[in-house]
């Protein structure tokens, strides 16, 4: 997880980044927002806070780990981030003080635990952080392998005016790194990162070994249905009360 550098904070948020888009954030914050209900939130990866910052300022109170400095100092300088409560710390092993109604992790973070037993590990964690009838939330993409050709490895996932994205898959060990190109301001960047990917169903049975339900699962935050075309999920597990 130590890609995530300076230079990497620095321009996380930038606002030609769809994912920084109100379009993008706002269903988001809305979704997580119903779902806390009464209680606080606890956000794995909270980064630059670019989903939990206008969380909390929906009066939800917010706390957060972190494993990259350079993405918390980015957070700390918002507007509204005072009030999160944040830990620098690894997801899958940190304990934060109190007990929360929601626990969530998004934007495909789960796959910065290169391990099984890390990403089994995070799950137990957020279950430790939950109240009975608390729930876990992920957002992340769905393994699209079967558009690899075969003994193909490269797969381009965004070719667009001033970005250019590439997964290039390890199927034996179950990941994959993507590679980006930004030009912005005249100004090329580069950047990779490797992830673990995982189906659906084996994120189910982690929840499982963490003693979590699944309870619902939509293909996207406006709860659009999940289907074998998805190309990524919202997936909610819950605690049992």
């Amino acid at each position: 997880m130590t890609f995530f550098n300076a230079d990497i904070a620095a321009m996380y948020d930038h606002p030609s980044d769809p994912m920084n888009s109100p379009e993008v954030i706002d269903p988001t914050v809305e979704f997580l927002r119903q779902l806390v209900g009464d209680g606080a939130a606890l956000e794995f990866a909270i980064g630059t806070g670019r989903i939990g910052v206008p969380l909390a300022g929906r009066g939800v109170p917010v706390s957060g780990i972190e494993f990259s400095e350079p993405m918390a100092a980015v957070m700390k300088e918002k507007p509204g981030a005072a009030g999160i409560d944040l830990t620098i710390g690894d997801m899958s092993s940190t304990r934060v003080d109190g007990s929360f109604s929601l626990v969530y992790l998004v934007y495909n973070t789960i796959g910065n635990l290169l391990e099984q037993d890390e990403q089994v590990a995070c799950f137990v964690n957020a279950a430790s952080h939950l109240v009975a009838g608390g729930h876990f939330v992920v957002e992340t993409g769905v393994p699209r392998l079967q558009r690899l050709g075969p003994g193909e490895k490269y797969l381009a996932f965004d070719v667009s005016e001033g970005h250019m994205g590439i997964d290039e898959f390890d199927v034996l060990q179950q990941r994959l790194t993507s590679h980006h190109q930004w030009v912005r301001d005249g100004v090329a960047t580069t950047f990779s990162s490797t992830h673990r990917y995982a189906w659906p169903a084996e994120y189910d049975l982690m929840a499982r070994i963490a003693g979590l339900q699944l309870v619902q699962r939509w293909a996207g935050w406006d709860r659009e249905p999940f289907t074998a075309d998805s190309r990524s999920h919202v997936s909610v597990w819950q605690k049992p009360g």
